[in-house]
């Protein structure tokens, strides 16, 4: 798929939501982005009623400026021609489509930008429970709607299974919250695996496969420790992580003897990517 055009239809339809949000017109259509913009378009409301007390750095604010002045600018945001002559007569509506859409750009880069700025800090090391934990998975969405193509996402999926495990480590006699936190762990994981697996089977290029690789080596070390804890549920409850780590590995190393035998690629797949054929005996 041709990622600009992707990428630009992504922009589209956030400037159709954007418009919606703010009592425009409603679209009657659906995007399978829907559920990722939606959160984007969520963040400047979640600011505004959970904003922290901290401070932005006046040299981030200045920078931010300059980055969305110059992006506009590039973009032709800011002063757009009026068209002329009976030829252009049609334009306008286009015109003011791609204007919201390339304007909706704009808004996402300096929502990322804010998201990863000083109110991220305030909200980054929130646990469940937290009155800025909502703020922190938004975040989380925001970054995942911005991302500009599978292996980013895929990466940013397992960036946050770590996130969770940094959490579930922290959460004591809690025996719910404990499993709920391994819960979306163990989702992130799959979601993250299963796009990397995805665009290793589409390019036949193992190289999103080490991104794979480098995850599981550090969270299987990190999970583990966790079966040291005293009550016998969570333990139970670690093993089945564990042992979704341990499937996701076998997972990677049998897309790469796929990719490394020239087959072609896996027609069916599940929730960890394609499904690889075993390589032919005489090969």
């Amino acid at each position: 798929m041709d990622s600009d055009l992707f990428s630009r239809r992504r922009a589209e339809r956030f400037a159709q939501l954007l418009d919606e949000a703010n009592g425009g017109r409603r679209h009657h259509v659906r995007s399978r982005a829907d559920d990722e913009l939606n959160a984007l378009v969520e963040v400047p409301r979640r600011l505004a009623a959970e904003r922290p007390d901290v401070a932005v750095d006046p040299d981030f604010r200045a920078g931010l400026r300059a980055m969305v002045v110059a992006a506009a600018e590039r973009e032709g945001v800011a002063a757009p021609e009026r068209p002329t002559g009976v030829r252009n007569a049609l334009l306008p509506a286009i015109t003011g489509r791609r204007a919201r859409a390339r304007g909706a750009i704009l808004v996402g880069v300096a929502a990322g930008a804010i998201a990863l700025s000083g109110i991220s800090a305030a909200s980054e090391n929130a646990l469940p429970g937290d009155a800025l934990y909502g703020m922190k998975r938004s975040t989380e969405r925001a970054q995942l709607a911005l991302a500009s193509s599978d292996v980013s996402r895929g990466q940013l999926f397992l960036d946050f299974a770590r996130t969770r495990l940094d959490e579930a480590s922290s959460v004591r006699d809690d025996r719910l919250g404990f499993s709920a936190v391994l819960d979306d762990m163990d989702s992130d994981t799959r979601q993250g695996v299963r796009l990397l697996t995805s665009v290793a089977a589409q390019r036949a290029d193992p190289t999103a496969l080490d991104a794979v690789d480098a995850f599981l080596a550090g969270q299987r070390r990190v999970v583990s420790g966790l079966l040291d804890r005293p009550d016998h549920a969570d333990r139970d409850r670690t093993r089945r992580s564990l042992a979704l780590l341990d499937a996701a590995g076998k997972r990677a190393d049998a897309l790469r003897e796929t990719i490394a035998c020239g087959l072609p690629a896996p027609a069916t797949g599940d929730a960890l990517g394609p499904t690889p054929a075993s390589c032919p005996a005489d090969r």
